[in-house]
């Protein structure tokens, strides 16, 4: 890989999207509970705004449930506020000073729908490493019109940082292929 600035930046940034793509995939739920599905709800507590993760302890007694347990039992009502406007579908269950969301079984349209959420996910990914490309691509043309880059190494360098776009982008659609599977099974 070139050592470039923007080749390096534009690397960066692609990696970063994958990555909150990734983290995107994680929130919608197959019907399994896990705690990567509500650790990023944002809960409005101690006149902030705060990640669910960063209040509660987050667990799942079982393959059906997800348990949040408040460190502090005066923020139950603003997490459970928030798991109710947040897009997950699950109405949350207060047993004292612990928070039960119980999955429901995903009915075949609703798994259709999470597939679509799913591909649009896929698609900002996507849009968002070609973006990443462009801007790369503009830095290197401008330092080429200003004669601190030859012809021949900006072509050099405008296949690689492709190369790398392509490699990304691929990573996206095998990770989105495998979500769409996990979320179509039944």
């Amino acid at each position: 890989m070139s050592d470039h600035s923007a080749i390096q930046a534009a690397t960066e940034k692609m990696k970063k999207t994958v990555e909150h793509t990734l983290n995107e995939f994680s929130s919608l739920h197959t019907g399994k509970a896990s705690p990567a599905m509500v650790e990023g709800i944002i809960v409005e507590a101690y006149g902030s705004n705060m990640r669910l993760k960063e209040v509660a302890a987050i667990t799942t007694p079982d393959a059906r449930t997800i348990q949040i347990q408040p460190w502090d039992k005066s923020v139950i009502k603003a997490i459970e506020k928030a798991i109710q406007t947040s897009k997950l579908g699950i109405n949350p269950a207060i047993d004292g000073g612990v928070i039960r969301l119980p999955l429901p079984e995903l009915s075949r349209e609703r798994r259709q729908e999470l597939a679509k959420v799913a591909q649009n996910l896929a698609e900002e990914g996507r849009v968002s490493v070609r973006h990443a490309r462009r801007e790369a691509m503009d830095t290197l043309k401008a330092e080429q019109k200003s004669g601190d880059l030859p012809e021949d190494d900006l072509k050099r360098m405008e296949k690689e940082v492709q190369q790398i776009t392509d490699r990304h982008i691929k990573e996206i659609d095998e990770h989105y292929e495998h979500k769409e599977k996990e979320l179509m099974a039944i």
